[in-house]
């Protein structure tokens, strides 16, 4: 029998990932201070029984003022420890691995859910805004809440946040954790010369805007067992006008992985707020070649995503050795058997074994 690449098992530390597809983040928009809630296991229910081989669920604040609206949910009380819990239940039921991504929003947090405008929250609105926070005093977009630049101690303060977020991560029964470093929040804020003005130790050289990503993969990987792995979500490049460059994110991932990050889930953009990748056109598998280059150049292991949403596609990228996973968000929303209609399209001998049991029983009857 032939080999299927997607299809294939990987494993990081101690946990075995059944096939190379990912669920990727997707932000809901739908707590309760922080807390899952029936939407949540709702959405998360369907892609139990998916035949996806991982999951890390949403950008979830590690701090009150770390998330990027009222509706986005938190790691930061015990109530959301125990709310996660029941998600993570339902994909361990299924072997499947699932991961949390922690997130500080930056200059990005305090601002309306997508349907509502998804501007900043105005001081009018039935839900108020918050103080934001930021490497430096520059808004995310014209017309946007003003942040106020951090102090040394702030970002120490933050860092801590992160970890006790690991440590509740793990109180909630996830498999590995992913620290947020992409799409205009925090810790990308603080990569890039568009949103990092600072003069001090955090600021100008790469080395010095990488120090707060460092810092807190350092202070995450420390509270994490050794067998649990530590994924870290870069923009790999900025959009247009914004000066973070490939080359800094292949240092930066050096440097991680130095500190214990095992896998790179290459992604771009998201500063300044709105812009297109610089010199990339949004075509599937257009962010391939940062896995790639990040992958050959480190040797840690990486995630593609963006537009991938043929399982051809997934299938060579994996294949050729360009990134060890490929994440997918719109394709299984579109599609939330897509493991199972990919193993069809790619030919695998028996495509319902990915699936629950009871799921490929009911396949066999209706054949």
């Amino acid at each position: 029998m032939t080999e299927i690449p997607l299809f294939t098992s990987f494993k990081l530390r101690g946990v075995t990932f059944p096939n190379r597809i990912m669920l990727a983040p997707m932000c809901q928009y739908q707590a309760i201070d922080g807390i899952p809630n029936d939407w949540h296991r709702a959405h998360h229910g369907r892609y139990a029984t998916s035949g996806v081989g991982s999951v890390v669920v949403e950008a979830t604040g590690i701090s009150a003022e770390g998330r990027i609206s009222p509706g986005c949910t938190g790691l930061y009380n015990d109530e959301q420890v125990a709310a996660w819990r029941e998600i993570t239940d339902l994909y361990r039921a299924q072997g499947i691995p699932v991961f949390v991504q922690i997130n500080h929003a930056g200059a990005k947090s305090s601002t309306m859910r997508p349907w509502d405008g998804m501007g900043p929250l105005d001081p009018d609105s039935t839900e108020p805004p918050w103080q934001t926070y930021a490497p430096s005093a520059v808004p995310a977009r014209d017309g946007w809440h003003t942040p106020q630049a951090l102090t040394v101690a702030e970002i120490a303060g933050i860092v801590q946040d992160f970890a006790n977020a690991a440590k509740r991560a793990i109180e909630a029964g996830f498999d590995g954790v992913e620290i947020h470093g992409a799409h205009g929040y925090l810790l990308h804020e603080f990569m890039s010369p568009y949103a990092n003005k600072r003069t001090d130790a955090y600021g100008g050289p790469v080395e010095n805007r990488m120090r707060m990503a460092v810092e807190v993969a350092r202070a995450v990987r420390a509270v994490l067992p050794d067998d649990m792995p530590l994924l870290y979500r870069a923009s790999c490049v900025d959009g247009e006008g914004g000066g973070l460059t490939l080359d800094d994110t292949v240092a930066l991932s050096h440097a991680l992985k130095a500190e214990g990050v095992d896998m790179i889930d290459a992604s771009g953009g998201g500063i300044p707020a709105g812009m297109r990748l610089a010199q990339q056109k949004p075509e599937p598998g257009f962010q391939v070649p940062f896995a790639d280059r990040i992958k050959q150049d480190t040797g840690l292991a990486t995630v593609a995503v963006g537009m991938i949403t043929e399982a051809e596609l997934a299938n060579d990228i994996v294949a050729s050795g360009k990134a060890d996973l490929v994440a997918l968000a719109r394709g299984m929303l579109r599609d939330p058997a897509w493991p199972y209609h990919a193993a069809q399209a790619l030919g695998h001998p028996e495509p319902a074994s990915i699936l629950p049991k009871l799921y490929a029983f009911y396949l066999k009857l209706a054949s």
